[in-house]
């Protein structure tokens, strides 16, 4: 989690709601979830724009 907010951030994007989910850590044998969460319109425009820049093969 900590990677990829540091990786949104390089490409001057927050999502605010960006977290571990608690329930995935709760279990019995813990399985990490990272939940994004919910952004504003505009932040996922940046998300996508940030996204389709790269090229394809960088991409996998």
């Amino acid at each position: 989690m900590k990677e990829l907010r540091a990786a949104l951030a390089s490409a001057g994007i927050t999502l605010p709601s960006l977290r571990l989910d608690p329930a995935s850590l709760a279990r019995e044998t813990p399985c990490p979830l990272v939940e994004l969460g919910g952004c504003p319109v505009d932040v996922a425009a940046r998300l996508a724009a940030a996204l389709r820049a790269r090229p394809a093969a960088e991409a996998r």
